[in-house]
């Protein structure tokens, strides 16, 4: 299924958890919450154990076009695990395996500027050229840069992503790119805070085997009971 994006909930600049969620959102992370009790937390061990295979994992390989996936800015500036993300992309652009670096990311919590906008002057400053840089600033979410992300990608006629995230964040975003029909390959910036088997890591390391989880049954639940309109934004 592909929908247009004029046609699909985009959460609003700046959204709140409940606008983020959108249209059937509290329901599947309700279910989520059910289901990872009733089975004792089975589904969401086996969701950390994608997480942690994936974090390992670099598929870089020449694409159409670098994607940074972007991340909630801190007084303005991207933060160190943005900036991570950025460095990536830079390293993979220099290294000639692709000919452009997409930033995805829209205006979110308190911020004035869009994280695409603060990515692509991070980008500048350490010397790529502008045109080289592309910005998707219509997002609030991992889903949403996908979607939107998308749409930019059939429009232009390019191929293959290289997708680029933090080593923790690759295994939810891959997911969310392949229920969207992206071609990407996993490119983590290994740099990225917190460091590795720290206290820190384990823990976002958990809140993202949850949230995959969440992404799982939030697919299967939309596919089981037909639920279009959710179905739109993640398929």
């Amino acid at each position: 299924m592909e929908a247009d994006p004029g046609s699909v909930y985009t959460a609003p600049p700046q959204a709140t958890f409940l606008q983020k969620l959108g249209p059937g959102g509290a329901v599947t992370l309700v279910l989520a919450l059910l289901c990872f009790l009733l089975l004792l937390g089975l589904p969401w061990l086996w969701a950390l154990a994608r997480v942690l295979r994936q974090a390992r994992r670099d598929e870089a390989a020449p694409a159409d076009a670098i994607l940074v996936l972007g991340r909630q800015l801190e007084a303005g500036s991207p933060t160190p695990v943005f900036q991570a993300r950025l460095a990536q992309a830079v390293l993979l652009w220099r290294r000639g395996l692709a000919p452009r670096i997409l930033v995805a990311g829209g205006t979110t919590g308190r911020a004035v500027r869009s994280e695409a906008e603060a990515g692509r002057a991070w980008l500048v400053a350490q010397g790529i050229p502008s045109a080289v840089i592309r910005v998707e600033e219509a997002s609030q979410h991992t889903v949403e840069n996908l979607f939107h992300v998308r749409a930019l990608l059939r429009s232009e006629g390019w191929g293959a992503l290289l997708l680029v995230s933090d080593p923790l964040h690759m295994a939810r975003a891959q997911a969310s790119a392949r229920g969207l029909g992206l071609p990407v390959r996993c490119c983590p910036a290994a740099s990225a805070p917190p460091v590795p088997g720290s206290l820190g890591w384990w823990l976002r390391a958990g809140g993202e085997a949850f949230l995959l989880h969440w992404y799982w049954v939030g697919l299967g639940y939309c596919r089981l009971f037909r639920i279009h309109g959710s179905l739109a934004r993640i398929t």
